[in-house]
């Protein structure tokens, strides 16, 4: 299974890899623009380029590249559910893409992190075609949750929910594959989660409400130190095995 999982990793590379290259560029270009010139075509193209890199991984990487994986289909098909998200949310205009500054340092961490997964391929000795990219499942994950942490005025929780289970399916695969880069998905979900859901707390929950929000903070806050500790522990081990 392990062998199968990198065959299809090194196959996708090879046969895509100037796609791959566009397809950062393009979403490095949006990313800038939003910045600089937060437009309203700006903000549509940047809706358009998530439905077609969520539907890009569901079809070029599940469906064609990866296509024998006994559970490509499942993840084809929840990607796909992905890219449709995004397709509802260009026709509503429910995610406004308003920069809030409350989070800009943390942000610069997941926008470095999936040209991370390259480099810890090539730290752990894997050579091209067969190693992790910028244009792969975890990597997109984490751009997209850095984009909405980046521009959170108003954000829709159902593409954050979605992510997050999608972090935890990631993190299996720590175990299946052996793919300790996707540790980088995990550990970054930890203080987005955080941030998404509290601001969602005191935005949503109001003072009369039982349990109040403090109460629901403090819960929140023990619910991600208690994953930031499994995680840690997980992380500490495979280390641990690397350099043993």
């Amino acid at each position: 299974m392990n062998e199968l999982f990198w065959q299809t990793i090194a196959r996708y590379n090879a046969t895509t890899w100037p796609v791959q290259l566009a397809i950062l560029a393009a979403g490095i270009l949006l990313t800038v623009l939003l910045y600089r010139r937060p437009s309203r075509a700006t903000k549509l193209a940047m809706k358009l380029y998530l439905v077609f890199v969520n539907g890009w991984i569901a079809v070029a990487y599940y469906l064609v590249a990866c296509r024998e994986r006994a559970y490509s289909g499942v993840m084809a098909f929840f990607w796909g559910v992905m890219a449709l998200i995004w397709l509802y949310d260009l026709a509503v205009g429910y995610t406004t893409f308003e920069r809030t500054r409350r989070h800009d340092r943390l942000v610069w961490f997941f926008f470095a992190v999936p040209f991370c997964y390259p480099l810890l391929s090539l730290l752990r000795g894997l050579e091209f075609p067969a190693l992790t990219s910028p244009v792969m499942p975890c990597s997109v994950a984490v751009f997209t949750i850095g984009l909405l942490l980046a521009f959170s005025k108003r954000v829709n929780l159902f593409v954050i929910l979605f992510l997050c289970h999608w972090a935890l399916i990631g993190f299996s695969k720590i175990y299946l594959f052996g793919i300790p880069e996707d540790l980088l998905l995990a550990c970054a979900l930890l203080p987005a989660l955080y941030r998404f859901l509290r601001e969602y707390i005191d935005t949503h929950v109001h003072g009369d409400s039982k349990p109040d929000v403090r109460v629901m903070n403090g819960l929140l806050l023990v619910m991600c130190a208690a994953l930031g500790l499994f995680f840690a522990v997980t992380l500490w081990r495979q280390v641990a095995g690397m350099l043993g």
